[in-house]
């Protein structure tokens, strides 16, 4: 098993005592009945492949910071974490050590067609769009705004959950409606916008700007609860304070670093992805680290 500093890399978790439910681009799931475990492991993702080299520490660090970030959002809208312990559903003490944190144990819940995105400034596929269109899923922008602008306001900008191995789609808020009826997109929408405006002046306060976010939403028993991971550096784009100057792409604490080391070679996006130089998930791993330290989310 690959190590960094002393930390192994997980890339597929392994509990023979539960039934695998599913593998996703990062996360390992598995059937507890009335439940779900699910396990963060090390595996990484870039134009929607996921990557043969795994981040060492990756799937605790993701693990830890949703963690934190549900137990600081719980005010705005109910989550999926359960306070079940994990030695009532893996047995196995060895196993155990190996997962535990990096696993949750959770309620099951259908998630929703929608990816709920919110954006604070200017980049990315919302970036693009602007130049092309002077807005973002139907919303109309300011004029003349330059690459990593901040937004007058936080803007909702939902997508579509495309098939595995195709690219979600941005929908405008009629769209998102359409999908979901009117009371429950308000409802995404309305806890999308707080959620995020609130982590954006805590993250700011610890020096860092969230400037976007994507959020996943599910039904349970007719609940509407946060699922899946809550702001972390795969899910938003994280940049640090001091460095920020708006008319320009930003370093950030993502894996925006790893796509741009697959660009600068020249892949062609499809599968088989390449492996990763050992300094490239090195620093990769660094980097969630360090958000995760400055955002005082774990150790």
């Amino acid at each position: 098993m690959p190590h960094f500093r002393g930390v192994s890399a997980v890339y597929e978790s392994h509990i023979p005592e539960l039934p695998l439910w599913f593998r996703g681009k990062v996360r390992d799931l598995y059937d507890l009945g009335d439940g779900l475990l699910i396990v963060a492991t090390d595996r990484l993702s870039a134009f929607d492949v996921v990557l043969p080299t795994p981040i060492p520490g990756k799937g605790e660090v993701l693990t830890q910071m949703s963690n934190f970030w549900f137990r600081r959002m719980s005010h705005v809208i109910p989550n999926h974490l359960t306070d079940r312990s994990l030695a009532e559903v893996v047995r196995d003490p060895a196993v155990r050590a190996e997962i535990e944190r990096r696993a949750v144990i959770a309620r099951k819940a259908k998630p929703l067609k929608v990816e709920a995105i919110v954006r604070g400034y200017l980049a990315g596929s919302g970036w693009v769009e602007y130049q092309r269109t002077g807005a973002i899923c139907g919303v109309r922008l300011p004029r003349n705004l330059r690459e990593s602008d901040r937004l007058p306001e936080p803007i909702f900008t939902p997508s579509t959950k495309a098939p595995a191995g195709e690219h979600d789609e941005n929908i405008s808020y009629a769209q998102t409606e359409d999908l979901l009826g009117a009371e429950l997109a308000r409802a995404v929408r309305d806890a999308s916008l707080a959620i995020y405006r609130e982590a954006a002046a805590w993250a700011e306060s610890r020096g860092i700007l969230i400037a976007d976010t994507k959020l996943e939403f599910g039904l349970c028993n007719g609940e509407l609860l946060l699922i899946d991971e809550l702001l972390t550096p795969d899910s938003s784009r994280f940049w640090a304070a001091e460095d920020y100057e708006p008319g320009r792409a930003q370093p950030s604490f993502d894996k925006q670093f790893v796509r741009d080391y697959l660009n600068s070679i020249g892949w062609n996006r499809k599968p088989p992805a390449p492996e990763l130089p050992a300094e490239i998930a090195a620093e990769t791993a660094a980097r969630y680290r360090e958000a995760l330290v400055r955002l005082g989310a774990g150790a």
